[in-house]
């Protein structure tokens, strides 16, 4: 008598997901609970219709923003020195030279300025589409990283307009898009006319290329997709300083942007993007039933189907209030009408849960006394 019967009890890391997952009432989450727009701060399930719809537009928008800067060509080559004067103060002014070495090599440069033309975009779509399909949890957040660096980007573009090198006044560098008609080239004629030539500060190119480079590193689970992954970003790097399209400095500019993109991300969802669940728990998904963990692997929604979680052993758990669940003295067993109520953290067997761990540790009261013997 006084004994309490207690459930399975899973593993920490099983309740502390599940804790920090969920929450520990209705409509709590760990990037919303009681806060200002919580509801907007759950990951959820992203909708085809509207992320299309939201790339469409924020280009658009992108695209009208970056272009309506002022035409300040005066200040956007004054600017330009500045940056040269400092890397050269530095040590580090090597732009020229790798642009006149790989101009060289005319496999070489078609192969970059198509580089430089293409894949900024189809590499960062690609990714988008993956993280959509594979991770719809994370997507959301990660997404947003992108979508803020951007924004911050058109900060600079308009407060630091900054010439390229391949447009710099007495420098002698080669516009090899123009020199070797690349198609989709900045120098071009038609691109002239729909794209800012002064908006080289920050390197959106770099910005993109490490997203999606970091991406990639941390969720993707080929080994050989995390290695391009990592070398992307640097393949990027020398991209646009052997197109003189940008200073090195300007790259930094990119990663800056990005590192806001993150922090924005972030404060908003609470925690890093890639430590998401990778199923998103929301109001369409009511409980978490073990998706992805913060840790974005090792996960049992990310393990082979079939495989087991190792959890400790059944043990007993000190009632904090032994007599709170307490049956009154005197009733029993003994008919299903004079048995107790169903206690609300009470475990119950059905057929076919034998041998299935309980997510959540559970508690349930005393074990009740027998009746006495009838008179």
């Amino acid at each position: 008598m006084g004994d309490t019967v207690v459930g399975v009890v899973g593993v920490k890391e099983d309740q502390r997901v599940n804790t920090e997952v969920v929450g520990k009432g209705h409509g709590e989450h760990p990037a919303g609970g009681g806060r200002p727009f919580a509801r907007l701060r759950v990951p959820r399930r992203p909708r085809l219709w509207f992320e299309l719809l939201l790339i469409a537009v924020s280009y658009s928008v992108y695209s009208m923003i970056r272009n309506a800067v002022p035409d300040q060509e005066v200040v956007a080559q004054r600017n330009a020195e500045l940056i040269w004067d400092i890397q050269q103060a530095m040590g580090l002014a090597f732009e020229r030279a790798v642009n006149h070495a790989v101009n060289e090599i005319t496999w070489l440069i078609t192969g970059v300025n198509y580089f430089y033309a293409t894949l900024h975009f189809l590499v960062t779509i690609g990714v988008l589409v993956w993280l959509f399909r594979s991770h719809p949890g994370r997507y959301g957040a990660t997404r947003l990283v992108l979508f803020a660096t951007t924004a911050v980007a058109l900060v600079g573009y308009y407060f630091f307009p900054l010439a390229p090198p391949r447009l710099m006044e007495g420098m002698d560098f080669i516009d090899t898009g123009l020199v070797h008609n690349t198609w989709g080239s900045l120098s071009s004629e038609s691109m002239q006319t729909v794209s800012n030539q002064y908006a080289a500060m920050p390197s959106m190119h770099i910005g993109w290329s490490v997203w999606c480079g970091i991406t990639l590193v941390m969720l993707a689970r080929r080994r050989w997709v995390r290695l391009l992954g990592a070398l992307y970003p640097v393949a990027t790097l020398f991209v646009i300083v052997a197109t003189a399209n940008h200073f090195w400095l300007d790259a930094v500019g990119g990663v800056i942007c990005l590192a806001f993109g993150f922090l924005v991300s972030g404060l908003w969802f609470g925690r890093l993007c890639y430590r998401l669940p990778r199923e998103p728990v929301g109001h369409d998904t009511p409980t978490h039933t073990g998706g992805g963990t913060p840790g974005g692997t090792g996960g049992p929604a990310d393990a082979p189907r079939g495989a087991r979680t190792a959890g400790a052993a059944p043990g007993p758990v000190e009632d904090p209030d032994p007599g709170a669940n307490a049956a009154p003295h005197g009733e029993g067993e003994s008919g299903s009408e004079d048995r107790d109520p169903p206690h609300p953290n009470r475990t119950v067997d059905r057929p076919g849960t034998v041998g299935v761990r309980p997510r959540l540790p559970l508690e349930v009261g005393p074990t009740p006394s027998p009746r006495p013997p009838a008179v």
